[in-house]
């Protein structure tokens, strides 16, 4: 199924991203966490996209190697043999994890991994590399399984998509901001580009919750995060651990059908049991 076809899908229960893959027991952003995050059965899995000195993208998603590797150096400032040449230290880093034998992978070889096996959201942390990321998705015949995305809630940021080349033919999520005193006007200039999909950030969920039917209407899911560090009023993995009604289970009443979180096992265990 193409990943288009599987998010428009009136019938699919809440879809799953795993961000960063499924880390918590491999490297985040490792081969090793993306194929965790096909065995653990989950929809879409999130990677991060930086370009070496010698042009050859690859997955990571800090400024700096130091938090992963223990090198404190600018990955777009080394050659991808430098690269990869380094282990990655277990789960989300830092001084305490362990080192494995899991290298930074490329692009090339995360789409290899993934293909006809789970969706991909890839989020470039430069986003003047998103011609080069599309053309190399399109090289490899990748197109119904990936998503490009970039700010979509200004006429700046339509303007800037304009005048991107060969993004053409792979899916688009655009990312909003809708406040209550301008969501209509947020909702109207997302509507403009009709991306598949919108990943939304708010003042209050009650004000994405007052355009879901619009967008849905016009054939846009809301991806919403529970991601500790990014999420909204609160709405976070961890206190989604403690009470999944009040956070997971209220995003999906409130039209919210693509979350992305840290804690994929739960959200997904949390999702089964209210089909039964």
């Amino acid at each position: 199924m193409k990943y288009i076809d599987h998010i428009a899908d009136p019938s699919r229960p809440c879809a799953i991203v795993a961000h960063r893959g499924a880390w918590h027991q491999a490297p985040e952003n490792s081969l090793a966490a993306i194929e965790n995050a096909i065995a653990g059965g989950y929809n879409i899995v999130e990677v991060d996209i930086r370009r070496s000195a010698d042009g050859v993208l690859f997955i990571l998603h800090d400024d700096t190697l130091e938090r992963m590797a223990s090198v404190d150096r600018i990955p777009e400032e080394m050659t991808i043999a430098e690269i990869t040449s380094l282990r990655l230290r277990m789960a989300d880093g830092g001084p305490d994890q362990p080192f494995t034998t899991e290298t930074v992978p490329t692009l090339e070889q995360v789409l290899e991994t993934v293909r006809g096996r789970i969706f991909v959201d890839l989020d470039i942390k430069h986003l003047e590399l998103m011609s080069t990321v599309a053309a190399k998705v399109k090289d490899m015949g990748m197109e119904d399984q990936v998503d490009l995305k970039a700010r979509a809630d200004t006429p700046e940021a339509l303007a800037w998509l304009a005048r991107q080349s060969g993004i053409d033919g792979i899916p688009f999520m655009g990312q909003a901001f809708f406040r209550a005193d301008s969501a209509d006007q947020t909702a109207e200039t997302v509507l403009s580009i009709k991306p598949f999909m919108c990943e939304a950030k708010f003042d209050r969920l009650e004000t994405l919750a007052g355009q879901h039917q619009r967008l849905r209407e016009a054939g846009i899911s809301l991806w919403v995060n529970s991601l500790d560090p990014v999420s909204c009023c609160g709405l976070t993995d961890s206190a989604a651990l403690a009470d999944p009604d009040a956070i997971w289970g209220r995003m999906m009443a409130s039209g919210i059908s693509v979350i992305q979180t840290d804690q994929p096992a739960a959200l997904k265990a949390y999702i089964e049991a209210r089909q039964r």
